[in-house]
């Protein structure tokens, strides 16, 4: 199995990456997950940019892997506290910037020069990091249902966003976790469509009982790591001009129905990089990049040729051309113009506020329920199961 030393380390050896590659050619790109979220997470796009889902460890076992001048290598990986990666125990070795370290030396380890950067909600986060630390190393960066940290880790509060968070905590198998999963990424209306003859939400259930029957529980150190680094999370004013001034693309890609990442956040942050990035809006949950897979791949895959094109043609694997066939298709992808100001009108301010103020309610109200527990002796652990959530 690959793995990579990220971390020095005594008594067990440091903090080791478990990562995957996919596909050859000089066109790298990095996927990096969100919290909770395994390396797996990536699957539809693994398949998109590179026309195979077969991992080139498991394809060419210990031997060399080829060269291709053309083509697209995707690297996945496991981030710190989740999966097959280490999982530290103090949640001082967790935060962005320490992560975005950690994908830096990844890269490192593959030999690579500059990537694509590609990141999912937290994984946004640490891709905003790595572009600030290193942005000659980033080709382009794409945010997906991303949001900024501290305050702005909360949903949008309302009685769905407290149900699911109830639920969540009471979730003690599969079964149920899987329910709350399915809510948390995906919109009602995805959920409520069917496949053939049988309920969306059916099939869908019956995959994340298998994969979290398989995969298991997260570790409590490695889930309250990642959610510390979310809450730790801050891009200062130096930082957004280093990536709006980089001279790399950015793309801005969510959901409009995400209950987990509010889409209000991922528009101030197209403002704050205006005039290198662009703001796409789909209809879609937090896991926009499965719901709305065609949209989100063919979007991908702009990104790539607008950096790529000017020194090289990109030429996608034929399978890939079959299943998706993005420079034929006309779908319609609702965007901000790049450059174009990007208006947040004064109420979405001022409800940005108040929910800010409802949630700081009930976070005491859930502390104070956890204290209880602790006093009757109740249960008080929290079983996280590895699946995608920030």
């Amino acid at each position: 199995m690959p793995y990579c030393l990220v971390e020095e380390g005594e008594g067990d050896g440091g903090v080791r990456l478990f990562y995957r590659t996919h596909g050859r050619g000089p066109v790298k790109v990095l996927l990096i997950v969100g919290l909770a979220g395994t390396l797996e997470s990536w699957g539809p796009q693994i398949q998109g940019l590179t026309g195979t889902d077969m991992p080139n460890d498991v394809e060419f076992g210990d031997g060399v892997i080829p060269c291709y001048e053309e083509g697209v290598e995707v690297c996945t990986f496991d981030n710190r506290g989740a999966g097959r990666s280490s999982v530290p125990v103090d949640k001082s070795g967790y935060s962005t910037r320490i992560m975005a370290k950690d994908a830096i030396s990844l890269m490192d380890h593959l030999g690579w020069r500059k990537a694509h950067v590609f990141g999912h909600s937290m994984g946004g986060m640490i891709a905003c990091k790595l572009a600030t630390m290193v942005p000659s190393r980033v080709s382009s960066l794409a945010l997906l249902n991303v949001t900024g940290g501290g305050f702005e880790c909360f949903p949008k509060f309302d009685m769905r966003t407290i149900s699911i968070m109830f639920r969540f905590f009471r979730a003690k198998t599969p079964e149920k976790r899987a329910a709350v999963d399915l809510d948390t990424h995906y919109s009602k209306e995805y959920l409520d469509g069917a496949v053939g003859s049988t309920a969306r939400r059916e099939i869908l259930h019956q995959e994340y009982v298998k994969g979290l029957s398989e995969s298991g529980l997260q570790s409590e150190y490695g889930f309250w790591g990642q959610a510390n680094a979310c809450w730790t999370h801050k891009l200062t004013r130096k930082e957004i001009e280093l990536i709006r001034s980089a001279g790399f693309p950015v793309s801005i890609i969510h959901g409009r129905q995400d209950v987990v990442a509010q889409i209000s956040h991922a528009r101030n942050l197209a403002k704050k990089l205006k005039p290198a990035a662009r703001m796409i809006e789909l209809h879609g949950g937090h896991l926009v990049s499965h719901e709305r897979l065609d949209e989100v791949n063919k979007a991908l895959w702009q990104l790539i040729r607008e950096s790529e094109l000017s020194s090289r043609s990109v030429s996608r694997p034929s399978s890939t051309k079959r299943s998706y066939g993005y420079m034929e298709t006309g779908m319609s992808i609702q965007k901000a113009t790049v450059g174009k100001e990007i208006s947040i009108p004064l109420m979405d301010t001022i409800l940005d506020r108040l929910n800010l103020c409802m949630w700081y309610f009930f976070g005491w109200f859930m502390l104070a329920v956890e204290h209880g527990r602790r006093l009757i002796g109740g249960p008080t652990a929290i079983k996280v199961a590895n699946t995608p959530f920030m």
